[in-house]
């Protein structure tokens, strides 16, 4: 084999993986919306999904819109789907976000027996304000939730950004873009990537 088929033969060889994973066509996972949400977490010691009769499918904080940050200082809302499958009401009545931010519920949330519950509709109903540092979109908060009946429930909460499925939801407030790159500092990024 001569030394330019082998190099032909190498790199075909080391491309497959890269474009094999090209191939995912519409039906890839990426390609569809999905419930931002790290509720593993909220398994029990049996491995049943919910944690003392408490299901969360959906929890997000709504971060700022892309390349944007929200500010040290700022606040964000959370927004939580929750179900109560205990068979008696219960109440979230606080949460807290430790040294990240101070949680604040507008009033305590009712979880009637097997209804599921938004907490973010009509508005939200938990802020998180005072954030220790700012957010981008990506990083993940853990929260713990007080329920008068089910005792505290902690979990990660993701940061989403405003976009794609969440791009309709009020901006967080005291986001300020991302800075810009200069004109030149853009150039000479794009020479390096020519190169």
């Amino acid at each position: 084999m001569t030394r330019s088929r082998w190099i032909v033969a190498a790199a075909v060889f080391l491309a497959a993986p890269v474009l094999a994973g090209c191939s995912a066509g519409f039906d890839a996972a990426t390609n569809k919306p999905y419930a931002p949400n790290e509720a593993g977490v909220l398994f029990d010691q049996a491995k049943n999904y919910g944690t003392r009769g408490i299901h969360i499918p959906q929890a997000f904080i709504l971060g700022p819109d892309p390349g944007a940050q929200l500010v040290y200082g700022g606040s964000a809302p959370v927004y939580l789907n929750i179900l109560n499958t205990n068979g008696a009401p219960d109440t979230l009545t606080a949460v807290n976000a430790g040294n990240m931010a101070t949680a604040k519920v507008t009033a305590p949330i009712q979880l009637p027996s097997n209804q599921l519950v938004n907490t973010g509709k009509p508005s939200p109903q938990i802020m998180l304000e005072g954030i220790s540092k700012g957010l981008r979109g990506g990083e993940s908060i853990r929260l713990d939730l007080q329920f008068a009946n089910a005792g505290v429930v902690s979990m990660n909460v993701p940061v989403v950004t405003r976009s794609r499925e969440f791009k309709d939801y009020p901006p967080a407030p005291n986001a300020t873009p991302a800075p810009t790159p200069s004109p030149s500092a853009t150039a000479a990024a794009e020479a390096e990537a020519a190169h």
